[in-house]
């Protein structure tokens, strides 16, 4: 039986909770321009890509390591409580993990704000690895969009 866990992690960030949410909500107009290297395209096939129900088709560049298409609906969202989760519902991820949902949870902290990811994921078997390599990309744009809010 192959097996399901967690994986969480909390990332300090300089910019401002309400801004960083914000750009994070505007992920299918900020992630292909700002980051085209990792983002060819984010499609919104059904809602309007930022409340529950929403529908987007993730297309990522070309040396993608683990996914090429990944297709997501937006399951909650929780605007005071800055939080939002999605679900892997088609795509190449679903060949690795049988379910994978994440949750992204923005948090006042001092002057910058504290965002939280977690995911919970069922391996499709036992040789394929927990999901560092997924963490580490959300981390990496995590950072990268907080350093584009400081550009600004």
């Amino acid at each position: 039986m192959a097996s399901s866990g967690k994986l969480e992690v909390d990332v300090a960030i300089k910019s401002g909770a309400k801004k960083f949410w914000d750009n994070i909500r505007d992920s299918t107009t900020l992630f292909p321009k700002a980051f085209p290297d990792q983002y060819k395209s984010i499609e919104i096939l059904q809602g309007d890509g930022k409340a529950a129900g929403s529908i987007r088709l993730f297309t990522y560049a070309e040396g993608s390591p683990l996914v090429k298409l990944s297709k997501e609906r937006i399951d909650t969202v929780d605007e005071a409580k800055m939080e939002v989760s999605y679900s892997v519902i088609e795509g190449d991820l679903l060949k690795y993990y049988k379910m994978f949902k994440a949750t992204i949870a923005v948090t006042p902290k001092g002057d910058g704000s504290l965002v939280k990811w977690m995911c919970e994921y069922e391996k499709a078997s036992e040789d394929v690895e927990v999901p560092h390599i997924i963490k580490d990309f959300v981390v990496k744009n995590f950072l990268e969009v907080d350093e584009i809010i400081h550009k600004e």
